[in-house]
């Protein structure tokens, strides 16, 4: 008796590291994917530079993740040591291209959750015409102790971690 059983992998999400980091794996393997007719998504920071591989990548997948680390150019570089204008770039070329967005921000205390910077990430989001999610993601100091075994300097040692109200408020002058 030949029995049929459903698909199991319904979807498969690329995360990192930073996927974008490996292009030509990341093109073979969702145009496989694609011929197997499995729902893609990829989970990045968007810091890439718009080049034809990361187009076809974009083309080829389904959904992406994009975190933004900080709205404000400056505070994103004093906080990671980039700028974020690859990864705001990226998001007006993916709403360019109708491809369906997750947003998502940490809320880190006196950080990243200005009155001032979550308006600009609204006036930003607001922009973009497929963003379908904003995910608040509360900072926490969980990794600290990974730092110290590794006898390096926890640069977020004085930030508290974010609370609930914290997410509230944020998401209140976010209108969400």
């Amino acid at each position: 008796m030949k029995r049929t059983l459903l698909p199991l992998v319904v979807g498969v999400t690329l995360s990192g590291g930073e996927p974008l980091l490996q292009q030509d794996f990341v093109i073979s393997l969702l145009k496989e994917l694609k011929k197997m007719h499995i729902h893609t998504a990829i989970d990045t920071s968007g810091m890439v530079d718009l080049n034809d591989k990361i187009k076809e990548i974009i083309e080829l997948c389904d959904l992406f993740l994009l975190d933004i680390k900080h709205i404000n150019p400056q505070k994103c570089k004093k906080l990671v040591g980039f700028s974020n204008e690859k990864e705001l770039d990226f998001a007006r070329y993916l709403s360019e291209q109708n491809k369906p967005m997750w947003i998502r921000q940490v809320i880190i205390p006196d950080i990243t959750d200005s009155k001032e910077d979550l308006e600009q990430l609204k006036d930003f989001l607001s922009s973009l015409k497929t963003v379908e999610k904003v995910e608040l993601l509360k900072y926490h100091n969980m990794g600290k102790f990974k730092w110290e075994k590794l006898g390096a300097t926890y640069e977020l040692e004085n930030v508290r971690p974010a609370t609930d109200e914290d997410i509230s408020r944020a998401k209140e002058i976010l209108g969400l």
